[in-house]
């Protein structure tokens, strides 16, 4: 048997994967994921990515179902709520408290939940008040490795006239965060839909008095309250 939830017995990498098809799963909705579709998604060789779940398998933290599908056994899904609570804390302790803009603070916090030392997140989450949600708008796990998934709307898939309230963003691309700054949006932002191209998907969309033409792939990665 394996030492359940025993994080100093994992490497960044194998870290890194129990995230990476917890984002996939549980975050992402997908109802399937295999080896190439997680290689894609973490941008490394199929062959890296059969040798490193064979590793997680030996260690009962990753299990395969028919026709190569994975999944997470319990205690996986517990070590990848526990990176993601870390990698959301540091987010925004160093975006309220360091000064760094929330196009900065993810490929930083990618270094810093690695650290094994539970108490420094606690005290960490103590100093900031407890806070619930990220830079990003999404939601940061408690102590007790308890979470909850918002369910999320697109920008892209409202229609024609429709007012939203940006709660949260893709926080995966620096260069897409920085353009979402440019243009002028932010958490809260109201906008509404003013026109749907149905040649390329763009949207035409209005908010602070002013209006935009944005793409598909960038209403693909906002994610919206209607009101």
């Amino acid at each position: 048997m394996t030492n359940k939830l025993n994080l100093n017995n994992l490497t960044k990498s194998e870290e890194d994967y129990l995230k990476a098809l917890f984002q996939l799963l549980i975050e992402g909705g997908s109802a399937k994921v295999g080896n190439n579709q997680l290689a894609d998604y973490l941008k490394v060789s199929p062959a890296s990515t059969n040798n490193m779940i064979k590793k997680l398998k030996a260690k009962e933290y990753v299990v395969s179902e028919k026709y190569g599908k994975l999944e997470l056994t319990e205690e996986g899904k517990s070590i990848a709520v526990r990176l993601i609570r870390k990698h959301r804390l540091w987010e925004t302790f160093l975006c309220n408290y360091l000064n760094f803009g929330w196009d900065e603070v993810h490929d930083v916090a990618e270094q810093l939940e690695h650290i094994k030392s539970q108490k420094l997140i606690n005290e960490l989450d103590r100093f900031m008040d407890f806070p619930t949600k990220d830079p990003h708008g999404e939601v940061i796990p408690n102590a007790a490795g308890e979470y909850f998934i918002l369910p999320k709307t697109t920008l892209s898939s409202l229609e024609e006239g429709a007012i939203c309230q940006l709660i949260s963003v893709n926080d995966a691309s620096v260069t897409f965060l920085k353009y979402v700054s440019e243009i002028g949006l932010a958490l809260s932002s109201e906008i509404k839909v003013l026109e749907v191209r149905e040649f390329d998907g763009s949207i035409k969309i209005q908010f602070n008095n002013t209006e935009e033409t944005v793409t598909r792939k960038f209403g693909d990665n906002v994610f919206v309250k209607v009101i």
